[in-house]
């Protein structure tokens, strides 16, 4: 397969799992290069997602590496495809760490995560979504404000569209009261999560100041499950675009602090009690 300028996030993953594989049997990058019949270069830039793989090839070296989940096996083969998706219409002229976005949740099986500032992207108004991208430092062209608002409509299908993934979100009541845009939007954009806090796919959990410390403050922390465990995602967000996170640990780490987090926030009934109480001191 020729080499690509820039792997994608998926792509970059698909070879990090093949690392993994590899180097948990004990097999060099030599012995792999003979297995499958290509010089030793094309096994790193295969790793670091630069090149491609075919899946009869992949299914070759997960059976000599002792592979045995076939259901691990075949979401890697399924990997292999080439990148295709409403969000490739952005390439080029959006940040690829905004497609990345979209495409790995493409792929979610269930989206968990928590905001401390921000309601969850997948859950913003259009007008709450172009007050903060017009507060980007350095401000953000018109046409590329527009352009980041079609994105997050489209991205919004994974929970409202024919294939929407169940999502849990756990706000933080900071985020609840931040007025981007004013009153009327802030108003808006809270009588808007109630209306998909009543869809069976979604759960919103409000995380009251009154609760005091918790772990993650200040981090905006999506958990991506794929089709199976080994290959879930975390995204977290920064100023500087997003950081995507799927070693073991960091897997690990990032459930316990969602699970933790769910408990300590208020049930789904309180919690739109407690939305529309904000809501109507606005």
């Amino acid at each position: 397969m020729p080499p690509r300028t820039t792997p994608t996030e998926r792509q970059k993953r698909l070879g990090s799992e093949l690392r993994r594989i590899r180097t948990a049997s004990g097999m060099s990058a030599e012995f792999a290069a003979g297995l499958l019949g290509v010089d030793r270069g094309k096994i790193s830039n295969i790793e670091s997602g630069v090149r491609g793989i075919s899946a009869d090839r992949l299914r070759t070296l997960a059976c000599n590496c002792d592979v045995t989940d076939e259901k691990y096996v075949e979401a890697l083969v399924e990997m292999t495809r080439p990148a295709s998706g409403w969000w490739e219409r952005y390439r080029g002229i959006l940040p690829q760490g905004l497609l990345d976005i979209a495409e790995i949740e493409s792929h979610a099986v269930r989206m968990r995560g928590a905001n401390t500032v921000h309601v969850p992207g997948v859950l913003q108004t259009s007008e709450q979504a172009m007050a903060i991208f017009r507060a980007a430092v350095p401000p953000l062209p018109e046409h590329e404000v527009a352009l980041r608002l079609a994105l997050r409509a489209e991205r919004q299908q994974v929970v409202t569209g024919d294939k929407a993934v169940p999502y849990v979100a756990v706000i933080h009541e900071a985020a609840l009261r931040m007025q981007f845009g004013g009153p009327g939007v802030a108003r808006a954009q809270l009588e808007y999560l109630l209306d998909m806090s009543d869809r069976d796919n979604v759960t919103v959990l409000v995380l009251p100041f009154a609760h005091g410390a918790f772990p993650g403050a200040g981090q905006t922390v999506v958990h991506i499950e794929g089709p199976v465990p080994q290959l879930d995602t975390v995204q977290v967000d920064s100023s500087h675009g997003p950081t995507f996170l799927y070693a073991e640990g960091q897997l690990v780490k990032y459930r316990a602090q969602l699970d933790l987090l769910e408990s300590l926030a208020l049930p789904p009934e309180q919690s739109r009690d407690f939305i529309r109480d904000i809501a109507r001191q606005l």
